[in-house]
This record gives C-alpha cells, sequence and structure tokens, in this order.
C-alpha cells in the first residue's frame, strides 16, 4: 500500500511539473521582476502557483527594507512557482536544478498535507523527515461554486446545500426542472481528479465525511460501508469530466460565460474560496499578463459552503529540514516568515483572496458577500484522516469514479520521424509511443478506449484514419492497445480537420450518457491534407459541428482534448477546438514532456 501511494505522488508530481497553470510547462523561473541577488543570502522558495503573485509581491518589498539582513549579510528572497505535489516528488527523490531551478529553502504547498506525505515516503526509506510542522501564515476553505441563478434556484444560502443535496440532484430524472428551469437540463458536476489536485482531494473527504455524517475520525470501515459506496457513486454519476486543474473548469466557465451557455456547462465545482473570488473578480486564472484587464463575468459564481463540513487549504511556510540548507539560510528564511506574518502584510494576503493566518487580522474585503463568499464561514471544518485512510479513499475513489468511453487519436504523419531527443535519438513518435502505452494503466478496468491513427494515404482509396483497435472495455483490450501503438511508425501528411471531424462524430454516435464521452487527440502539425484552398471552409465547418453538439438541453457533450506534439504544431488552433467542446488543450512543445501531460490529459477521465 505504501509503495502505491508513492507512485500515486511521484504520478502527480510528473503531471504537476508539466501542465501547472501560470505557464506552459508548470514552471515559473522568471526572476519576476526581482532582479540579481547579487552577494546576498538566497532564500530559494517553492510556492504553490495560486500565491506566486503574492509571493512575489511580498519577495519584492522584504529585499528592498531593512529587515532583510542576517549576521551581516543581505537578505534575497526568490519565490518560484511549483505545485505541491510536484516538489513533493521532486524533494522526496531528487531536484534537478537544470530542468526545475534552484532546490528550496521554503517550500509552501497549498496544504501541510503534502508535508505529511513527504515525510511518510522519506520514512518508507528509513530516511529523516524534511518538511518539519509549520504554521500557516494564510487560509482559503474549499467551497461549491455554482453560478448564482442555480444556487438562488436551491435556496442558498437561506437553505443550507451539501453533499447531500448534489447526490439527490445527480440521481434526479428531472434534474434542474424539478426546480424550474428545464432549459438548464441535467445537474452537472466539476470535480479535480484527487491524485493530482489537492481541491479534488479535499472535496473527496468532505464528501466521504458528508456520506458517514461524521466530522472527524474517518475510517476504512466507513468507506467500506455500501452506504458510503453507494452515496459516492451517485454524487460521481454526475461528473461532466474531472481535470488536473480547476483551471480548466474556470477558464471553460468565463468563456461559456461571455457565450450565454455558462448554466448549461457546468452546475457546481469544488474550488478553493480564493479562486472564486478571482473569477468573479474577472480574472478565473488568478494572473493577469501585462496589458490584461479583469472583465467581471455576465453571471457570478456562489460559495456553497457545505452543510456537512469542510476543510482548509491552510498554506504552511516550511523550512526544510534538508542537507543543502545552511543554518544561515534557516535563519535568513526565519526572518521573512516573520516579516510576511506581520499585520500590515496579512492585510496584503487579504487583497489577493486569501484570509489572514494572523489571528490578529480581521478577515474583510474581498472576503465579503458582495464578492459571493461568507466571511462568516464556514461554520464546520473536517479533520484531514489519517493518510492510511487517505490512501484506501483514493483506492476506492479510481473504481467509483465515473467511467470513460474514449477514443484515442494518434497523428502518424511524415513529420513524427523527426528527432525529438538527441541523446537518446528517440523520434516523435516514439516518445508519443511510450506516453500512449503508460498511460493506458490510468484506465480502470471498466473504461472503453479505441485506437485510430491518422494520415493521408493509408490505403489505395486515400483513408485519412484507420481504427485499429474498436472503443472497448480497456480490460479486455490493453494488450492489443499496446500492440498497436508500439507498431506505428511516420507516413505522410496530416488531415487534422477531417479527422478531428470523423472521430468526434464517430464518439458521438455512440455516445453513452453514463459514461464521460472524449477524444484524445495527439498531433504534431497543422493541417495538410494536400489542398490548402479550403483549410479556412474545413475548419469552420468543423467548428460548426462541434459546438452544435456541446450547446442546448439535449446536448451530448463529447469532449475533445488536443495535445500540441512539438514546436510546429498549431496550438491556437487546437485550442479553439478544445473550447468547441469545452474541454482543454495541453501543450507539449518540448517533446521530452509528453509523457507528463499525456497523463495530465488522462487525468480527466
Amino acid at each position: 500500500m505504501k509503495r502505491r501511494w508513492a507512485a500515486m505522488v511521484l504520478i502527480l508530481g510528473l503531471v504537476a511539473a508539466g501542465c501547472s497553470p501560470g505557464s506552459d510547462d508548470g514552471i515559473t523561473s522568471s526572476d519576476g521582476g526581482l532582479g540579481d541577488p547579487g552577494d546576498c543570502v538566497v532564500v530559494d522558495l517553492a510556492v504553490s502557483s495560486e500565491k506566486i503573485s503574492l509571493m512575489t509581491d511580498l519577495a519584492k518589498s522584504f529585499n528592498r527594507s531593512d529587515e532583510a539582513k542576517v549576521g551581516g549579510d543581505c537578505i534575497f528572497a526568490r519565490p518560484q512557482s511549483k505545485a505541491s505535489g510536484g516538489a513533493a516528488t521532486l524533494l522526496g527523490t531528487e531536484w534537478d536544478e537544470d530542468a526545475e531551478g534552484p532546490r528550496p529553502v521554503v517550500w509552501s504547498p497549498a496544504s501541510s498535507a503534502w508535508g505529511a506525505v513527504l515525510n511518510q515516503r522519506l520514512a518508507d526509506r528509513g530516511e529523516k523527515a524534511m518538511a518539519p510542522e509549520s504554521e500557516p501564515f494564510m487560509q482559503t476553505p474549499l467551497v461549491i461554486a455554482m453560478p448564482k441563478p442555480m444556487a438562488d434556484a436551491l435556496g442558498y444560502p437561506g437553505k443550507p446545500v451539501g453533499f447531500a443535496d448534489i447526490l439527490e440532484l445527480s440521481q434526479s430524472a428531472e434534474g434542474w426542472a424539478a426546480y424550474g428551469h428545464p432549459e438548464w437540463g441535467p445537474f452537472r458536476l466539476g470535480k479535480t481528479n484527487p491524485n493530482f489536485s489537492t481541491s479534488g482531494l479535499s472535496a473527496l473527504i468532505a464528501q466521504a465525511y458528508a456520506a458517514t455524517g461524521k466530522t472527524t475520525g474517518l475510517s476504512k470501515e466507513d468507506l467500506d460501508n455500501p452506504k458510503t459506496e453507494a452515496f459516492a457513486k451517485g454524487v460521481e454519476s454526475s461528473v461532466v469530466h474531472y481535470g488536473d486543474i480547476t483551471m480548466t473548469f474556470l477558464n471553460n466557465w468565463f468563456r461559456t460565460d461571455r457565450e450565454g451557455t455558462s448554466l448549461t456547462y457546468a452546475s457546481a465545482v469544488a474550488v478553493e474560496e480564493k479562486s472564486l473570488i478571482d473569477y468573479n473578480a474577472g480574472n478565473p486564472d488568478g494572473i493577469l499578463d501585462p496589458g490584461e484587464r479583469p472583465r467581471k463575468p455576465r453571471i457570478p459564481l456562489v460559495a456553497v459552503y457545505p452543510k456537512e463540513g469542510t476543510l482548509f487549504s491552510d498554506n504552511p511556510f516550511i523550512v526544510l529540514d534538508a542537507p543543502w540548507v545552511s543554518g544561515q539560510e534557516r535563519q535568513a528564511a526565519k526572518k521573512f516568515e516573520a516579516y510576511i506574518k506581520r499585520p500590515a502584510n496579512q492585510r496584503k494576503v487579504l487583497k489577493f483572496g486569501f484570509r489572514p493566518g494572523n489571528p490578529d487580522v480581521a478577515v474583510a474585503a474581498p472576503i465579503v458577500s458582495a464578492n459571493g463568499v461568507d466571511p462568516n464561514e464556514p461554520q464546520t471544518l473536517l479533520d484531514v484522516p489519517a493518510p492510511p485512510v487517505v490512501l484506501h479513499l483514493l483506492d476506492k475513489w479510481s473504481e467509483q469514479r465515473k467511467s470513460a468511453r474514449v477514443l484515442v487519436v494518434l497523428d502518424v504523419s511524415g513529420s513524427m520521424k523527426e528527432l525529438a531527443d538527441p541523446d537518446s535519438g528517440e523520434t516523435r513518435l516514439d516518445l508519443a509511443k511510450k506516453a500512449a502505452i503508460e498511460a493506458l494503466d490510468q484506465f480502470k478496468e471498466d473504461d472503453e478506449v479505441g485506437l485510430r491513427v491518422f494520415t493521408t494515404d493509408l490505403d489505395q482509396s486515400g483513408a485519412t484514419f484507420i481504427d485499429l483497435v474498436p472503443i472497448e472495455r480497456i480490460g479486455g483490450n490493453k494488450e492489443q492497445l499496446r500492440r498497436q501503438i508500439s507498431e506505428q511508425f511516420p507516413r505522410n501528411a496530416t488531415p487534422l480537420y477531417d479527422v478531428t471531424r470523423e472521430s468526434y462524430e464517430e464518439v458521438l454516435e455512440g455516445y453513452d450518457p453514463k459514461r464521460i464521452n472524449a477524444v484524445v487527440l495527439l498531433t504534431d502539425g497543422v493541417n495538410d491534407d494536400g489542398d490548402s484552398s479550403d483549410d479556412e471552409q474545413q475548419l469552420e465547418s468543423m467548428l460548426k459541428v462541434l459546438r452544435e453538439g456541446s450547446e442546448g438541453e439535449s446536448a451530448k457533450p463529447v469532449r475533445i482534448f488536443p495535445i500540441a506534439f512539438g514546436a510546429e504544431a498549431d496550438l491556437d488552433t487546437l485550442r479553439t477546438i478544445a473550447e468547441a467542446t469545452n474541454a482543454a488543450a495541453y501543450n507539449a512543445s518540448d517533446p521530452k514532456t509528453i509523457t507528463k501531460v499525456f497523463t495530465a490529459v488522462v487525468s480527466n477521465f
């Protein structure tokens, strides 16, 4: 069991390193305007991505202050963004500074639970703990985000709402018609994969507590109770799709809000309160690019604090007990910690949408009702279960989650023969095949997976694709999938638009409402079918078909998750394709990241 927990965290770390919000590769290694540290004592910090802007702001002011001194030397605090699970893995294995940036003196994941994970992994190898207990310097609770009209329809906040209500809605044949809104269709829930996301794991824990009626002491026996299992399966049945990050849902919500279709995209998504505040401020990903101006959504979100209770992401400030951290660096880190916990700086924490960790600083704007949140909530807090219980919960979820029906569409055009890794001599297709084969192990036995390859002139009739493995339960066809993937070789051109439309229509024809229906499309190029004169017409016709299938009360959502593989891939068009089906595009412009990216894509199922 411990080995499996370590493996899960390793996969999580790989994905987090490859696909975090804020950058294409998940690593924010620029100085953020901090400048050159010179001869100062450098305190490198690895912080979760949602707070990189805040930590950079605090570091700038600290570095300029008279307090940035230790033993007569100046101190230079230097944050970089690292997803919590990714940092946990790197700290527990090997931190490659060339690839990942400098090893941190301070680690601030979203939740202190990650420190416990790291320490457990080290203990399993007979090594000492690296992450000592520490106090949070800010907090944000998990909430259920709902569009305001939907929260109003449920009577919230006058009527408490929780996971039991989500269960009732998910099992209702009437859906929103029971609340006078048939135009909203069925109840649709968005959740991140708990193996990859802190908010996803917190939501899973809260859901389990709701099923048992407890607020503490969740046990394996509780999780094995048939009533708990039935509750979990009922909630999961309403999931539109999973995901590696909440930004996928928030960005899609924001885009569909502009189009007037947000109420039929998702009814509720488990996110952190800070993310909901950002969304309502017109900044759904929490990061404003230079020149970007926030624009508030037409339909704001409301934070529903589950009546059964919720958890806080406590954002600890962990000064690592690691061999590379010197005594002087540790002292310097403590100086920065004292600085950010001062009341004046805790008020800065508030400006970024977090709740202060300093009890002397009261919760205030922007955590106010006008922004869709309630400073007096949550009223009930839940305890994080013991690590063995969390592991058992994840094991149960892997079988209880909503099943998927997925067509993997693999580009085998001639450009896939290009060298991708000079050190190993592997081509793009070599790396893509390896990534696809490894990703198959993330599907559960009941998932249905098929394989299609595409290029021009596959046979004498001029076929543009071949279905090598039909969409069937992977429990019976995994070896066939592996074999067929491994046998592929580069061939001709890239009929991207034609094959994307055909693949979408294939999955739509066999649509299963009890499953997540999707296409995973990997390509390294642009549309090239031998006739460029009709490219624009092909694209518009394809997008029209995709959008018509994704909208309206009777929509049959088939989501396309494209992977842009290599620097020549048409990432902008692939993003447009993903948006047309309310999915997400993934960037593997560096071919050597494809395994990480493919793992992230499969986290949606």
